[in-house]
C-alpha cells in the first residue's frame, strides 16, 4: 500500500472519525455513527482505498 493521504487529510479524517464515533457511543446520533471507523482507519495507516481506484493522492510531491 502506496501512502496517499497528507497531513491535513489525515488529522481531519482521525479528528472526523473519532467525532462520528463518539456520538454514535453516547446514542446522539444512531448506529451509522460507527462509519466513522472508516475515516480514522483511513487516516491511522495513511491510505485511502477510495483515493487509490480514483488515482488521487493528497500527500504533498517530494523532491529528489
Amino acid at each position: 500500500m502506496k501512502i496517499n493521504v497528507g497531513n491535513i487529510d489525515r488529522i481531519l479524517r482521525i479528528v472526523a472519525g473519532i467525532i462520528l464515533i463518539a456520538l454514535a457511543a453516547t446514542q446522539t446520533i444512531g448506529l451509522w455513527g460507527y462509519i466513522g471507523i472508516v475515516p480514522l482507519l483511513t487516516g491511522i495507516f495513511k491510505f485511502c482505498p477510495a483515493y487509490a481506484l480514483l488515482g488521487m493522492n493528497s500527500c504533498p510531491m517530494k523532491k529528489d
